[in-house]
């Protein structure tokens, strides 16, 4: 397992919240990369006269990193001390508060410890994050036809896996009976405070479940292949039956045929398969990477 960079763990000592962090998002926060400039807002419906403005607990003191824009608040060159809960009082009355964090960047690719499944006849797909570093995780679900998308109904997951990661259950509304015309674009958030990693996964449906290449044996001049259904499919397999087919390629002349049948010809070099639902005929899965044929 990689290491966090020596920054991130000065972050994490330094953090008020210390290397436990939230595990949960905050009501009101503003994400902004190191050394950015932002503009906190006093949000109230009782700002009058005069604000001051606290980090955690301390008054800030208006310098070249604080500076007033009415009531509001601009913070320069953000780094380490200028991470935290923000809040801004009239008097002894708090008027509102913001958590200001550092967009964390992935020093891995997203699918290297987050996926997701899905089963036939349900309205509902399930994600899992293997990556133990942050405390807190959410997933918001749109479409990627969708341009601009501003809010989420964010799905949380409080529930931790014994190896530190979260399992989420989401809900699409698209019909099995239907094309798939447009992406979904799944938005994943992850904190550990005050860092907060983005990342937006595209993919449609019926690519996140592919059959299995079992083995190939050969009967007479023919191979027999054995397949599986995706290890997420329906159970039992018996009813919930899947329609296979075979792409091959001949060993002769290199020639690439399909085959909606099992048994297919013994002299061939490689192979690979998909399948789709055979009762509704919905759209194929993905095709399998190739597999090698020794015979």
């Amino acid at each position: 397992q990689k290491t966090l960079p020596l920054w991130i763990f000065g972050l994490l000592l330094i953090s008020p919240t210390g290397a436990h962090g939230l595990n949960h998002f905050p009501e009101n926060f503003v994400v902004v990369k190191k050394n950015d400039t932002v503009t906190l807002t006093c949000s109230s419906t009782q700002l009058t006269g005069d604000v001051t403005w606290k980090l955690e607990n301390d008054e800030i003191e208006v310098d070249d990193d604080f500076q007033l824009d009415g009531q509001n608040l601009k913070v320069s060159g953000v780094g380490t001390p200028s991470l935290g809960n923000y809040s801004c009082w009239s008097g002894e009355a708090m008027l509102s508060s913001t958590h200001l964090l550092l967009e964390a960047e992935a020093e891995e690719e997203l699918d290297s410890f987050f996926h997701c499944w899905a089963k036939s006849y349900d309205c509902n797909f399930s994600c899992v994050w293997n990556n133990s570093r942050y405390t807190a995780v959410r997933l918001g679900l749109g479409h990627d036809s969708i341009e601009g998308e501003k809010s989420y109904d964010w799905v949380s997951s409080n529930n931790q896996l014994p190896n530190g990661g979260f399992q989420f259950e989401l809900s699409h509304s698209l019909s099995p009976y239907a094309e798939e015309s447009t992406m979904l674009k799944l938005t994943v958030e992850a904190m550990v405070y005050p860092l907060i990693l983005r990342r937006t996964k595209r993919f449609y449906l019926r690519d996140i479940g592919n059959p299995q290449i079992v083995k190939c044996q050969e009967v007479g001049e023919e191979l027999n292949v054995t397949i599986n259904p995706p290890s997420s499919w329906s159970t039992p397999h018996s009813f919930f039956r899947l329609e296979h087919q075979i792409q091959y390629k001949l060993k002769d002349d290199g020639k690439v045929e399909n085959s909606s049948s099992l048994l297919i010809p013994k002299g061939i070099s490689k192979l690979r398969v998909r399948c789709r639902d055979s009762v509704v005929l919905s759209t194929w899965s993905q095709w399998t990477p190739w597999k090698n044929v020794t015979h």
